[in-house]
């Protein structure tokens, strides 16, 4: 993608941070984000490329006001927990849905072509079969879930009533440099803070799919640049899963600690809304001619050597 006008909402955050470093040599840059947990120093050297808005995209005003003189807008600017979501559902929807809403209308009103909409798994809820194509039925089990499909919906109405293209893009459970939430985070902070055990969240039997951040910002400008469609959706993942209790002893391994002793809060969920098992159905994706380079085993290791010496001391 070159020479765009390119907007990434939630832009210093883990995700669009790697969106912001893999565009801006070659396109023209605004990001806006709130910085409630994205980090200035994610896009620091990045800075000079790039322009950036400190706002809230909750707020219909600012989103009118700023959302503007655009070719293509990457929606990340999102609540990023599920497990917050069960906590604070009107935020969750304020932050996922709203969010989209006031976007999608600043794009109408502002004649702004075509959003890119990172979504999730999550929409899917639990099915009991795997792999789940994008055809599923959606019944998310999380208020998270929940929010994301009414923001798929309303990027589907704007794209029939006022011809917005609309992407889609379920992620898989994406892991790398930056972030700072998720399973992989989560072990080794733990692991920093005591070296001979490990507290798992449910029972370790947990199942999922698992992608590097370099694969998800790949195969989202890959479907940017190959679908035709004025919406359409893809799953973005991996065609492998992997047990939580394999994801702690490769962490370990990584890590350099042996006989760590594993706990479990015994649950099969690890918290409220968590499902236990999902695999992503990437055949569609597999067929436009795109497939990840990393195994999940290496995004992982790959993981663990960037944050072991990047977030907790």
């Amino acid at each position: 993608m070159i020479d765009k006008k390119i907007l990434i909402t939630g832009g210093a955050g883990f995700i669009g941070s790697h969106f912001v470093e893999h565009l801006s040599n070659n396109n023209q840059i605004k990001i806006i984000d709130n910085f409630s947990t994205g980090k200035l120093e994610n896009i620091k050297k990045f800075q000079d490329k790039i322009k950036i808005i400190q706002g809230d995209l909750r707020d219909i005003n600012f989103t009118l006001k700023n959302v503007n003189d655009i070719d293509i807008i990457f929606h990340l600017a999102a609540n990023y927990s599920v497990e917050y979501s069960f906590k604070d559902p009107i935020f969750d929807f304020e932050s996922n849905a709203v969010t989209t809403l006031n976007v999608l209308e600043a794009m109408r009103k502002n004649d702004i072509p075509t959003i890119v909409f990172t979504s999730s798994s999550t929409v899917y809820g639990e099915s009991d079969k795997f792999p789940i194509p994008e055809i599923a039925e959606l019944k998310p089990i999380s208020n998270y879930g929940a929010s994301k499909v009414s923001a798929e919906m309303f990027i589907h109405s704007f794209s029939q009533l006022y011809g917005i293209k609309g992407l889609i893009l379920r992620y898989a459970n994406i892991m790398g440099p930056r972030s700072e939430h998720g399973i992989v985070p989560d072990f080794i902070n733990k692991l920093k803070k005591d070296r001979k055990k490990l507290l798992i969240l449910g029972n370790g039997k947990q199942k999922k799919s698992y992608l590097y951040i370099s694969d998800c910002i790949d195969a989202s400008l890959f479907t940017l640049e190959h679908s035709n469609k004025n919406f359409d959706i893809f799953n973005v993942g991996s065609e492998e899963w992997i047990t939580v209790d394999e994801i702690a002893r490769i962490v370990c391994d990584k890590m350099g600690l042996i006989n760590v002793k594993l706990e479990y809060t015994g649950e099969n969920r690890g918290w409220p809304g968590d499902v236990p098992k999902f695999l992503l159905d990437t055949q569609k994706l597999k067929k436009i001619g795109w497939k990840p380079k990393y195994t999940i085993e290496d995004s992982i290791r790959k993981t663990v050597e960037f944050l072991k010496n990047t977030i907790l001391n």
